[in-house]
């Protein structure tokens, strides 16, 4: 054989080789595509159930996640007007595909970008937890820019709809240790009875530098810093404050005190 034919051979080789590799990792990626789906399906709805509190119950109990999501309604909620709407489809909505799509956000001014998001969307996603006795809390999707990346999350709110119920974040970059503390549960369980709106209705609700103590005033509208990420812990208030503000879910979180949502 020559050294021609040879190297031939060994191109000949490796190229279905590769081949052959390609075809099983391409094939192996279509197969496992909904079971990853499903999978990131299932995670979403722990943290939202994570945020309501109703998880950890939930294992408890014995309960499937299905059979944790039977008493939460899903609904859409049109941040402007603060009403429910039917104009998407609740199963289907994506919404962060909708912060995207000029036709489904608002480009936000400066001014009014507090939680550096540049786009809000115009329909939200929101998740009630009912009983028999009524309402018993409100979930709602946040999302702010921290120090590295965006954080993606739920804050939840008791009945009276000014009662922090629970706050997860369920997707962020930031550093392990430092940032990446937001995940702590002893941090996140800071945020539980927490006051979120003052006499007058403004956001008084903040992470402040430090810890909250006996000698600090208002104690019921703040939250202990994050040590050594101060940046973080302020992209975290900043986005509180938006979503909790006029130009998130303010008028929703009215028109459902009032019945009128």
């Amino acid at each position: 054989m020559s050294k021609t034919d040879s190297t031939q051979r060994t191109l000949f080789v490796a190229f279905l080789l590769c081949l052959v590799c390609s075809v099983i990792v391409s094939t192996a990626a279509v197969m496992l595509k909904p079971l990853q789906v499903a999978n990131k399906q299932k995670d979403f709805k722990i943290n939202i159930l994570k945020a309501g509190g109703l998880y950890d119950q939930g294992i408890e109990d014995g309960k499937s996640i299905t059979e944790m999501f039977e008493n939460v309604t899903t609904k859409l909620v049109d941040i402007e007007t603060g009403k429910y709407t039917d104009e998407q489809d609740v199963q289907s909505y994506d919404q962060r595909k909708a912060s995207k799509d000029p036709q489904l956000s608002i480009a936000l001014s400066p001014e009014e970008d507090l939680a550096k998001i540049s786009n809000r969307v115009n329909i939200a996603k929101v998740y009630l937890v009912q009983n028999d006795q009524g309402l018993q809390k409100v979930i709602l999707p946040i999302k702010g820019y921290g120090l590295w990346s965006t954080l993606y999350g739920f804050i939840s709110l008791e009945s009276d709809l000014n009662t922090v119920s629970g706050l997860v974040f369920y997707e962020h970059g930031e550093t392990p240790g430092l940032g990446g503390e937001i995940d702590n549960p002893k941090w996140k369980g800071l945020w539980e009875g927490k006051t979120v709106y003052g006499e007058d209705q403004s956001v008084e609700l903040t992470v402040i530098k430090g810890a909250v103590n006996e000698n600090t005033p208002e104690p019921q509208y703040k939250v202990d810093g994050l040590s050594g990420a101060t940046l973080t812990g302020k992209g975290v208030d900043n986005l509180v404050k938006f979503w909790m503000g006029s130009m998130g879910y303010a008028k929703y979180l009215t028109n459902l005190k009032e019945g009128e949502a």
